[in-house]
């Protein structure tokens, strides 16, 4: 059984720290609550995969270089981004997955990329740098502390840089029900157009959407780089 001040930690919301959140939805596999401060819908901790079992998760995902229906998904980040900064910018793909197909598409025209990934690419030396744009690609709703790991995305961003994000989006409470992405066991936390919105508020960001699934944030030219 868990302890009192487990459960009261398992129910702080893990992006801006609410202790308001409401029971949004509970299937037969895991409730999800909902923070009425960020509105950010989350999976508590008590339900997450442990590192091991969602890393097996990951090694059955098949998004490898060359696969052009891949390629096309990818390029509702790159088109955008390269709209928006010209090469030779310098790029962090963040949560690259075990091929950096982005970042090799980035590279291709023209520009200076890195990669991470805690799983592939756990190369930390790369997150102690600044870049022009850094961009995550379906990786904030496997987020556990979507707080810490967007602040220090942010915080790699140069003034006046980009952060782009993809991940889809919460709608409303009856459309979550039905909503494939939270079959996925390593989707954890679950954004909407009102949570980014909270967060752009937070950090002074211009904000974007591009289509149905691409966040674009744009970091203040006055807001002073971390390194």
């Amino acid at each position: 059984m868990m302890s009192c001040k487990t459960v009261m930690t398992d129910l702080v919301c893990p992006l801006c720290g609410g202790t308001h959140n409401v029971s949004f939805w509970k299937d037969k596999y895991r409730e999800y609550l909902r923070c009425q401060e960020c509105e950010l819908v989350f999976v508590p901790k008590a339900w997450h995969l442990s590192p091991t079992d969602e890393k097996a998760c990951y090694d059955l995902h098949e998004n490898v270089d060359g696969d052009p229906g891949y390629q096309r998904f990818l390029f509702r980040m790159f088109s955008p981004i390269t709209e928006l900064v010209a090469p030779p910018a310098t790029g962090l793909d963040f949560g690259c997955g075990p091929g950096p197909v982005l970042a090799e598409m980035f590279a291709e025209a023209g520009y200076s990329m890195n990669v991470y990934d805690l799983y592939y690419a756990d190369n930390p030396d790369v997150l102690d740098r600044t870049y022009d744009f850094v961009t995550s690609t379906e990786v904030v709703e496997h987020l556990g502390n979507p707080r810490d790991v967007l602040a220090r995305l942010l915080d790699m961003v140069k003034p006046g840089g980009f952060l782009g994000l993809m991940t889809k989006l919460v709608k409303n409470q009856e459309a979550f029900q039905n909503w494939h992405y939270i079959r996925d066991k390593t989707h954890i936390s679950f954004f909407s157009r009102e949570t980014f919105q909270w967060f752009a508020n937070q950090t002074g960001c211009e904000l974007e959407f591009v289509g149905n699934d691409v966040i674009l944030l744009k970091k203040p030219e006055n807001m002073p780089e971390e390194n």
